[in-house]
């Protein structure tokens, strides 16, 4: 009975609390992500939170500061490869990249409450969700805005979020949509984004297109239809 030589209230109390609060704050980070529907959603962030924290919790009472910050710098790479499971490439395309930051994001969270610096971390769950919404439409912004030079070639997608069973004939109705205002699709895709949702693309044919055009399009498609979110987007080659 080790356990009762060993056994002090006051830390234990420390480390409930510190355990405590990575997992309150990962939840919240991880439920914008759920939200969103990635693939590190709720529970992982949740988790990685957790984890870092109880790492670092143990490593301060069992060796210390220096003991913490040697653990620390060991889980920021030890994310990394955790990270690197959460991102995708598809063809020229990688996505992913901002889930696995977020994952990053949290594992820092979890490591401040590990080392009883709960305003801090606090603060940077806050930080962390507030980059992953509110600079979400200022990227949208920065994306549409049309590019003056003519040296540069501009490819259309428009992209709508659904339920796996309704893809054949959601990407059906995206196309008579798109070619109904003589907007012409070189080709589509179906992308698999969770066990409950898909991506469908819809690549338009080199050629100007109006944004207004495109918002109508898709404010209608995911007003209209069963549709969980529609948008558009613009890549450029030179």
């Amino acid at each position: 009975m080790h356990f009762l030589h060993t056994f002090n209230l006051t830390s234990y109390l420390d480390s409930l609390f510190s355990y405590a609060l990575a997992l309150i704050l990962g939840a919240l980070i991880g439920a914008e992500r759920q939200y969103r529907q990635r693939t590190a959603g709720l529970r992982t962030n949740a988790l990685v939170a957790l984890g870092a924290s109880a790492f670092v919790d143990l490593a301060q009472k069992l060796g210390g500061n220096v003991e913490a910050v040697r653990v620390i710098s060991y889980t920021v790479s030890g994310i990394g490869f955790l990270g690197a499971g959460v991102i995708m490439k598809e063809g020229m395309n990688v996505r992913g990249l901002n889930t696995a930051a977020t994952l990053w994001c949290s594992a820092a969270v979890g490591s401040c409450a590990g080392t009883d610096m709960a305003a801090e971390a606090a603060t940077l769950a806050i930080f962390v969700v507030v980059g992953n919404t509110l600079l979400r439409p200022v990227v949208n912004a920065i994306n549409r805005i049309p590019l003056a030079s003519g040296g540069l070639e501009a490819t259309y997608s428009a992209l709508i979020t659904a339920d796996p069973s309704d893809a054949p004939a959601l990407r059906d109705l995206l196309v008579d949509h798109l070619e109904l205002m003589r907007y012409p699709v070189a080709e589509t895709e179906i992308l698999e984004r969770s066990d409950e949702t898909v991506e469908i693309k819809a690549t338009l044919v080199s050629t100007a297109a109006v944004d207004a055009d495109l918002d109508a399009i898709v404010a209608h498609l995911g007003k209209a239809h069963s549709v969980q979110h529609a948008t558009w987007e613009v890549q450029t080659q030179d």
